[in-house]
């Protein structure tokens, strides 16, 4: 009998995700991950649950407790918070200090559930990791694994395990990847699961909902700035940290006056400049190409020539169509077929072939009429 560790999070979907492997023969071992430590990380600002009776992650840590006795599977506690704070929090805190807009998710797939978790499996001799993503993944003996997105499109997680390499591919399974949401509740339902009705988590990556601005506070000091008309070069308002604030974002930006809403359009670290513009801010948002460092390329040949697939500059973007050339081993340079609206430097540019999830990397930089948009 084949040996998987699965993530059980105390969430629905992982939860499902057991049931089926242990409906398809498996021995499944549940690991709850524990990834943060609010008091030993300073997690006070913006930390809605300090007073509570019991926090988020020990409530979780109770859910997926029952969820193992309910499946009648062993669950153990392992804790990674070291790990977490050296390759995801300390990564995700540098690039807000430069007033870039990093993806958490990423980072602790690729450092943590594919990596601590994934070593830790193979010590307790596992065959397979698993977890509750909504992904698909073919294995093929010999041969690269490929990874595809999950049938339900308004969940499909592959966006954020654009950073896993062959090894890690091959020993993962994702039980739940060709189920809808729908199904995974009524699944988890028709099985008197106790989780089947709990509210999917949000927030930070294994740390949960916060006031965001507060608890950056707790890390990166705030340091107001001047908000710019990039159109007029005058100033209309002042910004409480270039940190906060995102390429596109309309909302909080608190800007008095008539006329249009306004949008952030850019950010000058260097002389902690917030660049807005009032109403129609495409001209602004508007990019033709962009250069994208540390490639993750799944497929174990990279294309040695112009290669034409589809891309996503953010979650839940649509597919945009594209073609990109190896700059070098690790960089991509990407040509737009058509320009495309807020292309933010940090966030991540995840690369598809139809179905097929090629990879990923960091947008590094953003061009536009051959030249690049330093103000971004």
């Amino acid at each position: 009998m084949k040996r998987v560790v699965l993530g059980l999070s105390g969430g629905v979907d992982s939860a499902v995700a057991a049931y089926v492997l242990k409906n398809q023969g498996y021995e499944v071992i549940g690991v709850f991950m524990r990834n943060w430590d609010s008091s030993l990380n300073n997690d006070i600002l913006g930390n809605p649950n300090n007073d509570a009776d019991i926090c988020p992650q020990e409530q979780d840590y109770n859910d997926a407790k029952k969820v193992a006795e309910h499946l009648g599977i062993e669950l153990r506690r392992v804790d990674f918070i070291k790990e977490y704070w050296d390759y995801v929090f300390t990564y995700f805190l540098d690039e807000y200090a430069k007033g870039r807009t990093p993806n958490p998710d990423i980072l602790c797939n690729k450092h943590i559930k594919f990596k601590a978790f994934l070593d830790y499996a193979k010590s307790i001799d596992a065959d397979y990791i698993a977890t509750g993503h909504y992904a698909r993944v073919e294995h093929h003996e010999g041969h690269d694994s490929f990874m595809l997105r999950g049938v339900d499109n308004n969940k499909d997680q592959t966006y954020f395990l654009c950073q896993l390499n062959q090894s890690q591919l091959q020993a993962s399974l994702f039980p739940i990847g060709d189920m809808t949401k729908p199904e995974v509740r009524q699944l988890a339902e028709d099985l008197n699961i106790p989780v089947a009705h709990k509210k999917d988590s949000t927030g930070i990556c294994f740390i949960g909902e916060r006031d965001f601005r507060k608890f950056l506070k707790n890390y990166i000091p705030a340091k107001n700035g001047k908000m710019v008309n990039i159109a007029t070069h005058e100033v209309v308002g002042e910004h409480q940290g270039i940190m906060y604030y995102t390429i596109g974002q309309r909302k909080g930006l608190n800007i008095g006056g008539p006329g249009d809403a306004w949008f952030v359009v850019g950010k000058e670290y260097k002389n902690n400049i917030l660049y807005v513009c009032q109403g129609d801010s495409n001209q602004w948002l508007m990019s033709e190409g962009a250069l994208i460092s540390d490639v993750n390329w799944i497929p174990s040949i990279k294309p040695n020539d112009e290669y034409d697939c589809t891309a996503k500059f953010r979650y839940r973007q649509k597919d945009n169509d594209v073609s990109i050339h190896f700059v070098d081993d690790n960089t991509i340079y990407v040509t737009f077929k058509k320009p495309v609206k807020a292309v933010t430097p940090g966030q991540a540019a995840v690369f598809y072939q139809d179905d097929v999830c090629l990879g990923g990397g960091t947008i590094d930089k953003v061009y536009k009429n051959g030249k690049e948009l330093t103000y971004l």
